[in-house]
């Protein structure tokens, strides 16, 4: 077996072939329900979940008012996107999504890693969800009076980090009573939790429960997720738009003064929780073998949910950030936190029920997703059989949504929200480079059927290069300071909670008494024994903070991040500049459609945002799928067969 059968292709002709064939293999076809309305609700359903209840909060935070423009950014970089999974979708309506799609334009090897990047997605995005959805329900029982216990809602990695750092921080003279929220949870969590040796058992069992129930309401059939999910949109969008209409009344437009405190910095630096918002709209794809017309109305249906969705956003963006200051908003409900400072409880209330709606509506978007990922892998014989199996009667891919389950439940009693978070977005990103290269790779390829939906044909031959100048012209004209700080590698002063936190006891001790020999104004006045909140109050001044934090008496490693402990963090980065500028000699050379070509360029750039430990982790990640691949995939690939 060559090098070269690592790249077989298969056609659009016979993957088509091969879903008529499915009954006769005993893979059933799946009913096909689903309309442009329904795939609109499903799409906003994925969509509006942890965005509009939990980062927008954070955003907001860090970029003020002027946040729209990154709903409007991270918007524009899913719409190219869409564009190009809606004409892979009309040009090969079957299940699989960019999985199907890369087996056309790349070959098995590159469709397999983006059928594991997508694996990834859906299952880490579920963990993600299923977390998330925990907190609000637990938080909501509790605005009831039922409090459950610390260690049954939490997960273990929370926990035992939390633990971890509460202690350095009360060692460091700060009281439990003035530990951040999560910290107190986390700690009492750990601390009541039962012991069996040196193990503690933290476990989130709200989110194994809301699992375990919408498995069994995918695995029942679409139809029933279809009217579920549609009833469940209908229902919360009624609550943003009671949100937005109450809300508009209490905006005082002196809060959007300064409309961009941070600047262009603070704008971006919410862009990967932003693009967490808007996950779920690529899950629609999967469904095309369950469409009347998927040609048609996949198509519409994507470009419809991500609309109504970016106007949601804004709204509620601009609501928020009236109502009261976005210094404020930096919480993780934000929407009933505003009503509840304005005292307007009873609004706080509703919101939380809907928040549970609509987490448990991105949850069944999600889990719906995945099977049909693996179903379509094992219908070209790179997973096992049993995982494209049809239940006769309900004509879903049971196996694999009983498998689904299991995947995501029990990583979801463990798993840490932002590591999940994170390990999603990228998961995601990739897919998304992906397809949009694809539609770049096939645009002038002859002999491939078009549907009858094809992205509109733009010349970037001249633009990008237009643009790449401009950006250079931005970072080292208007941005200098900023751009010769990464270059030089600069180094970077520690955060006072980093600072503190890394500190044993002996240390702890003398670095108050140092700060306190030194006449540190602010300690004196406020007479505290808290080593961070001391830090803290000069972290308000860059320059004084930095002068403050060099003379601390404890190893540089620990006052900065220096070297290569700070380059690794920019080489995402660097990886996407190098290939910014092949992209632009290819966009030269092939008159590279231009919509494509931004989706894959946004998206890149949103990847590179991301940690190098998120790069890590999604490596290790596509590793064990390469080992899967060659152990199992490659010689039990139908094309392999095909071939022989």
């Amino acid at each position: 077996m060559g090098f070269s059968n690592l790249f077989r292709k298969k056609t659009v002709q016979n993957i088509l072939k091969e879903v008529e064939k499915n009954n006769a293999d005993g893979h059933n076809s799946l009913g096909k329900h689903l309309t442009a309305r329904d795939l609109t609700a499903f799409g906003i359903a994925a969509i509006v979940g942890a965005g509009i209840f939990s980062t927008i909060g954070k955003a907001s935070s860090d970029g003020g008012p002027a946040v729209i423009f990154l709903f409007l950014f991270t918007a524009l970089a899913c719409s190219f996107a869409a564009f190009a999974y809606a004409e892979f979708a009309s040009m090969v309506p079957v299940s699989g999504s960019a999985y199907t799609y890369s087996y056309v334009a790349f070959g098995e090897l590159i469709a397999w890693i983006i059928g594991w990047a997508l694996i990834m997605e859906y299952a880490i995005g579920n963990i993600t969800v299923a977390i998330s959805w925990s907190d609000y329900f637990t938080g909501l029982l509790e605005s009831g009076g039922l409090h459950l216990p610390q260690w049954i809602q939490m997960d273990y990695l929370t926990a035992s980090n939390g633990f971890t750092d509460a202690t350095a921080l009360m060692q460091g003279g700060k009281s439990f009573e003035n530990l951040d929220a999560g910290l107190q949870d986390a700690y009492t969590a750990w601390t009541t939790s039962p012991v069996l040796g040196s193990f503690h058992f933290v476990a989130d069992l709200p989110a194994l429960f809301i699992i375990v129930l919408i498995t069994a309401l995918v695995y029942r059939g679409m139809k029933e997720s279809r009217n579920a999910s549609n009833l469940m949109v209908v229902v919360k969008l009624c609550v943003i738009l009671l949100v937005i209409a109450v809300g508009v009344f209490y905006v005082d437009t002196d809060n959007w003064d300064p409309f961009a405190p941070n600047g262009v910095s603070g704008v971006l630096k919410g862009v990967s929780a932003v693009f967490f918002a808007y996950i779920g709209f690529d899950a629609i794809s999967t469904t095309a073998e369950e469409c009347k017309d998927p040609q048609k109305d996949l198509p519409k249906g994507m470009m419809w949910a991500i609309i109504i969705c970016t106007v949601l956003y804004i709204a509620i963006a601009l609501v928020l950030t009236g109502m009261v200051n976005y210094k404020f908003l930096n919480v993780g409900d934000p929407l009933a936190f505003v009503f509840e400072k304005l005292d307007l409880k009873w609004m706080s209330g509703i919101i939380a029920v809907s928040a549970v709606i609509a987490m448990a509506s991105v949850l069944l978007v999600f889990q719906m997703g995945q099977p049909r990922i693996w179903m379509s892998m094992s219908r070209d014989g790179l997973l096992p059989k049993k995982f494209s199996r049809v239940h006769p009667r309900f004509k879903t891919p049971s196996f694999a949504t009983v498998v689904t389950g299991f995947v995501v439940a029990i990583p979801a009693l463990f798993l840490n929200l932002t590591m999940v978070t994170d390990l999603c977005s990228i998961g995601t990103l990739f897919a998304f480079v992906l397809v949009c290269a694809g539609v770049l790779v096939l645009q002038n390829k002859p002999n491939i059927p078009r549907g009858k939906f094809r992205t509109p044909y733009i010349n970037s031959k001249y633009i990008v290069p237009v643009l790449l100048l401009a950006g250079i012209i931005y970072a080292f004209h208007f941005n200098e300071k900023a751009t010769l700080e990464f270059i030089n590698n600069t180094p970077q002063v520690n955060e006072p909670t980093t600072i503190v936190t890394s500190l044993n006891k002996d240390q702890t001790t003398e670095v108050y008494q140092f700060l306190i020999a030194n006449d540190t104004e602010n300690a004196s006045a406020n007479k505290t024994n808290d080593l961070e909140q001391i830090l803290s109050e000069y972290h308000n001044d860059s320059d004084k903070y930095a002068k403050v934090v060099e003379s601390l008496p404890i190893d540089a490693s620990l006052k900065f991040e220096t070297g290569f402990a700070l380059f690794k963090h920019k080489i995402p980065m660097y990886i996407f500049l190098v290939v910014l500028l092949g992209l632009t000699v290819w966009s030269w050379r092939q008159n590279l459609s231009l919509i494509p070509l931004l989706g894959l360029v946004c998206c890149l750039y949103m990847m590179a945002e991301l940690s190098v430990w998120n790069w890590i982790y999604f490596f290790i990640w596509l590793l064990i799928g390469l080992a899967i691949y060659f152990g199992y995939s490659r010689k039990n690939s139908k094309l392999n067969f095909n071939q022989e």
